[in-house]
């Protein structure tokens, strides 16, 4: 879910911005602005009739502060080490994971109870990291799934199926067949949040846009939603840089 921004990218120079950045059009917004995520990628959020060289403009100002931030993010991402646990707010649960380093291929055990054994050469971040990230996807897609289908109940919304995806940008999507994505890492935010999230993504099963008549379904269902949604904007920052690192 990216609420605010359209999926619609403004024609730019590859001499002003990088091939793999993107700019988006906010309906929201009323300035320029732009977000890092924690995998280094970059997204210029722009105004409704913004002039193309005006964000141009905007990205030569901000590039230096641009490259800090994504080179941040990939210093980060080599210094990588297997997390010790996992807390995953939005489902309640905590999961310790229990590590033994062998010359073997890295392979990942459930113990019970909350535990999990990561075992083999653990040197190998993306291998270690991508055995984590199809773990919780698994989980994912069980607790999740739990919870829309209740809400779906609660407020009379239908959907046709869940997805669990690990999108860079967005939390979440509906598409108009019915089918929900969520982002895998909305484990990581608050329940409150988590439930604003679903409910966003079950409103557009019945308006697939953002006018005045799906906001009010949306408040209808979830009256503090503009905290909500000013939290989950901000809640990159609570993703771990690990789960990103895969492709």
């Amino acid at each position: 879910m990216n609420h605010s921004i359209s999926q619609q990218q403004l024609p730019l120079s590859l001499d002003q911005a990088d091939a793999a950045w993107q700019v988006r059009i906010s309906h929201r917004s009323r300035r320029l602005s732009v977000r890092v995520y924690p995998a280094g990628n970059v997204v210029v959020i722009a105004p409704k009739f913004t002039p193309p060289k005006l964000i141009q403009e905007f990205i030569a100002k901000h590039r230096d502060w641009i490259n800090l931030r994504v080179g941040e993010c990939t210093a980060r991402q080599l210094a990588m080490v297997p997390p010790t646990e996992l807390i995953l707010p939005s489902i309640e649960q905590f999961i310790q994971i229990e590590y033994r380093q062998e010359s073997t291929q890295a392979k990942l055990r459930s113990l019970g109870q909350g535990q999990l054994l990561l075992r083999g050469n653990l040197t190998e971040t993306r291998a270690w990291s991508r055995l984590l990230t199809s773990w919780l996807t698994e989980l994912a897609q069980h607790e999740l799934e739990l919870r829309l289908r209740k809400l779906a109940v609660i407020h009379g919304l239908s959907y046709d199926r869940l997805q669990i995806r690990r999108q860079r940008t967005r939390w979440g999507s509906c598409a108009s067949s019915g089918t929900i994505s969520l982002n895998l890492c909305s484990l990581f935010l608050r329940p409150e949040v988590l439930r604003y999230l679903m409910i966003h993504e079950l409103c557009h099963t019945r308006h697939m846009n953002h006018s005045k008549q799906f906001w009010n379904l949306v408040a209808a269902c979830e009256p503090d939603y503009l905290q909500l949604d000013k939290e989950l904007n901000h809640a990159w920052k609570q993703v771990p840089a690990w789960i990103m690192l895969t492709n």
